[in-house]
């Protein structure tokens, strides 16, 4: 199992939201936001690529106008195009999604395009990757933080030139508790899903929630319509996860293991699921006080797969796990390997 930091003596004071790709050359492209401190108006999209033999420095790859960029998502279909996702606007109500494209395996990137030209409030993926389906649609994990915290999906049938947005997805009208920021109730909510394709047609996705729990819905129609989202046995502490279907069909989720709505963003744990999500097995990755958070998680074409996460603000971790990586954790005799 690789473990390490991205960033030597990084040229910006903070750093959070990484999203990573594997390019067609076997590399791996990483990116994320950062700046002065999230919401300042210099907040930029930055990005690294890792080579054989290390990490680049850090590549300034985006700043659109003078709002502060937000929460960028790489993705590549089954062509050799990476596709740069990313939100610029003061807050989410007025946030607008932008894309880059680039055919070099991200050496050179198209000026940024509006995904959905004219909305507000952010369309397409809003922190985790898209993913194509079994028969070639594409779907992006979207949310709504209008009002109530909803989430939705945006399918695409044309390799992202135009967008289609299901219906916010149904869920339980309750309150779960104080908000410990504001004092007052809040609602169920949920924002920042995460997708897969279990069997061709049936689709899946965790979620972001204020109720303690990650929670989930389910799609039998190729994610046009979903089910009324339901709470899972997994812990959420209101913040960020993500997870990818490995080659052996067997699920890696990476999550902080806290069961408060604003909880503390540490530990951060990797899981494991061989029955798309029913029960998971978990290992520690870092426990220290410190803020571990919004991870991304990608399957490899090696049978392996590579995580990033934010690592106090200051920097960002990558772990690989290769094929034998899997098989030990499934045994439970993976070893986790300080920085």
């Amino acid at each position: 199992m690789q473990r390490e930091h991205i960033l030597k003596n990084p040229p910006f004071k903070e750093c959070h939201a990484s999203t990573l790709v594997e390019l067609a050359n076997g590399n791996i492209l990483a990116a994320w936001f950062a700046g002065t401190k999230e919401k300042h108006n210099d907040v930029a999209i930055w990005g690294a690529i890792r080579y054989p033999n290390g990490w680049s420095q850090p590549i300034h790859l985006a700043k659109v106008n003078n709002q502060p960029h937000w929460n960028p998502v790489l993705f590549r279909g089954s062509g050799n195009i990476v596709y740069l996702y990313f939100k610029i606007g003061n807050g989410c109500s007025y946030w607008r999604t932008m894309v880059m494209k680039s055919i070099d395996d991200g050496q050179t990137w198209s000026d940024p395009e509006e995904m959905v030209p004219g909305n507000l409030g952010g369309r397409g993926p809003v922190k985790n990757k898209c993913i194509e389906l079994s028969d070639g649609t594409w779907l992006a994990p979207a949310s709504s933080e209008i009002g109530r915290w909803q989430a939705f999906v945006d399918r695409s049938s044309d390799f992202g030139k135009n967008w289609e947005r299901t219906s916010l997805i149904n869920m339980p009208k309750k309150i779960v508790g104080k908000n410990p920021k504001t004092g007052k109730d809040e609602r169920f909510g949920v924002i920042q899903p995460t997708l897969w394709e279990s069997t061709p047609g049936n689709v899946h996705m965790l979620l972001r929630s204020t109720c303690g729990h990650i929670c989930r819905s389910d799609s039998t129609d190729y994610g046009k319509t979903w089910c009324k989202v339901y709470e899972t046995d997994m812990p959420n502490n209101n913040s960020g996860l993500d997870l990818a279907k490995l080659s052996d069909g067997s699920l890696l989720l990476a999550y902080n293991p806290v069961g408060q709505n604003w909880g503390d963003r540490y530990p951060i744990d990797l899981a494991l699921s061989e029955d798309n999500g029913l029960t998971w097995n978990s290992i520690p990755v870092d426990v220290e006080k410190r803020e571990y958070s919004y991870p991304a998680v990608i399957a490899l074409a090696d049978g392996g797969a590579a995580v990033t996460y934010t690592w106090g603000r200051k920097n960002m971790v990558f772990v690989r796990l290769n094929k034998d990586d899997v098989a030990a954790m499934k045994k439970g005799t993976l070893e986790v390997l300080a920085v």
